[in-house]
């Protein structure tokens, strides 16, 4: 599924996985797709590198060392410059795990943090992976 996008119009994706070879492989799927993606290991290089470039979409990890992905995540929905931004987790943990500490956090919270614009368990299946992007920022 290769893109012929102009340069100046391709969608930038972040990429934000501990795991090299998923970073590499997802980096590479995008790529060749036709998409800018840029990846990082953790959520606070995720965190900073989404203030730094304002992406179309960030393709977000769940379980990570330091500042994991729900941190992460809840970071940028709290913030009136990336809370707009589509986020895609892609993960191992359970769709329902990851919901129901979604809904935990939520009642600690003040503010509630919505649920992910998509969700997809690994293994990564790619074509369905490019079919979210596309529906999410086209």
């Amino acid at each position: 599924m290769t893109r012929n996008r102009k340069p100046e119009a391709r969608k930038k994706v972040l990429i934000v996985d501990d795991e090299l070879d998923v970073r590499i492989y997802v980096r590479t799927l995008f790529e060749t797709s036709g998409f800018a993606p840029t990846a990082t290991r953790d959520g606070i290089a995720g965190l900073q590198k989404a203030k730094e470039l304002t992406p179309d979409l960030i393709v977000l990890d769940v379980m990570m060392p330091e500042t994991g992905g729900v941190n992460m995540y809840r970071e940028l929905k709290t913030d009136p410059k990336l809370k707009d931004i589509p986020v895609i987790m892609l993960t191992a943990v359970g769709k329902k795990s990851f919901s129901h500490y979604l809904k935990m956090l939520n009642i600690q919270s003040e503010a509630s943090i919505p649920q992910p614009d998509a969700y997809m368990e690994k293994p990564l299946d790619h074509e369905k992976l490019l079919e979210l992007a596309e529906k999410l920022i086209g």
